[in-house]
């Protein structure tokens, strides 16, 4: 887009970490070669950075790969990212230092950075971004941090979303039903956030980890809360991460929420032990949840090879239009944007239709992407 104009065209992707590097026979570049002429019609790109990056810390047994060489950030470049979220599960694996060295590497590499930091006023900090004389911010939040990684007063680590559960009854031989709602203050705390940036950028997006991981379709009542919230606040496009499966896409008040982006560049060494416990095994998740043989390195349920790009078009005055296009992760890991015509394509339409049911929302088809309107 030429320099002057009066529109920013946006994409904005899904986790993004590989832990697999050329060591192991993965050029950083292979990931991203059938997207990156994708990326490269837009004017601003932005992705969550799932690992630290970094040779400091003490080794997380929980995580051992959520800490990768600093060689592997690469990748952020090579995709041409203007702005990352940190605020994610893996970003407290080896401890503090990993993550403040991961910060500064990311912003040493032009890219701006908000989720974490030094203390809880750094980590709430914007990433903002103008292009063609429009100003974006991003705001990163974290539901799923591990104990201790939580941003303080004067203390390293994660803006926090902390949820409040309940359980409610519903008879003697029926389960009962999961309550969740976000935590009153760090709620009040991201609308602040959203009401402060709106006064300094044209379009705020707050972007969030959290929800349900690997189960399809399921959305935590807290996201819906906060989603919906954050536009109330003045928040122009909601995105979030986590889940390694897409999940709905809502419109709201004429603003789009993507609960779950999936995964973009990702690989792990092996599933979490978690995949082992009876609900997993036994239970009816397992209809969605079994591994797929062919991605031994991509261990989130067969769902996981599914992928999306939220796309928009920005103006001075909010979102002109937003869309999705379709992806797919091949067999060497690479996202791969669909086309039209194929069957995969309509494959993903049908399935993000599935996954957005109960949810406010019109897909259409136009060219390689599907507009969404309300």
């Amino acid at each position: 887009m030429a320099q002057g104009s009066s529109e920013v065209s946006f994409i904005g992707t899904g986790d993004c970490g590989p832990v697999h590097g050329p060591q192991d026979g993965f050029p950083v570049e292979r990931y991203t070669e059938l997207v990156r002429p994708t990326l490269a019609k837009v004017d601003l790109r932005f992705a969550n950075c799932e690992r630290q990056y970094s040779s400091r810390g003490t080794a997380s047994e929980r995580a051992p790969h959520g800490r990768q060489p600093p060689e592997m950030a690469r990748i952020f470049t090579d995709c041409g990212f203007d702005a990352v979220t940190i605020a994610n599960n893996h970003m407290y694996d080896y401890g503090p230092d990993a993550l403040l060295d991961t910060r500064a590497l990311l912003l040493a590499k032009g890219i701006r950075v908000t989720g974490a930091g030094r203390d809880l006023a750094e980590a709430r900090e914007p990433a903002i971004v103008e292009k063609n004389g429009i100003r974006v911010g991003f705001l990163g939040f974290c539901s799923v941090i591990p104990e201790g990684g939580e941003a303080g007063p004067d203390k390293v680590g994660i803006a926090p979303l902390r949820v409040k559960t309940e359980y409610e009854p519903r008879g003697p031989h029926a389960p009962v039903r999961v309550l969740t709602r976000p935590d009153e203050r760090d709620l009040e705390m991201i609308l602040a956030d959203v009401a402060a940036l709106r006064e300094r950028v044209d379009i705020v997006i707050p972007v969030f980890h959290w929800g349900v991981i690997w189960v399809p379709r399921v959305i935590a009542d807290y996201q819906v809360t906060v989603a919906r919230a954050c536009i109330d606040a003045g928040a122009d496009l909601v995105l979030g991460h986590h889940a390694h499966v897409p999940k709905a896409i809502e419109m709201y008040k004429g603003k789009a929420i993507f609960y779950s982006l999936s995964n973009f560049c990702m690989t792990k060494p092996f599933p979490s032990p978690k995949w082992q416990e009876t609900p997993w095994m036994h239970g009816a998740l397992r209809n969605h949840a079994d591994q797929n043989p062919d991605l031994p390195l991509l261990p989130y349920g067969r769902d996981a090879r599914r992928s999306l790009l939220a796309k928009a078009v920005f103006t001075k005055s909010g979102v002109k239009e937003v869309s999705f296009l379709p992806m797919m992760i091949d067999n060497l890991y690479r996202p791969e944007v669909l086309r039209r015509g194929e069957e995969r394509f309509d494959d993903m339409v049908r399935y993000m239709e599935w996954v957005s049911e109960g949810f406010n929302h019109r897909f259409a088809v136009r060219g390689d992407e599907v507009v969404i309107t309300g």
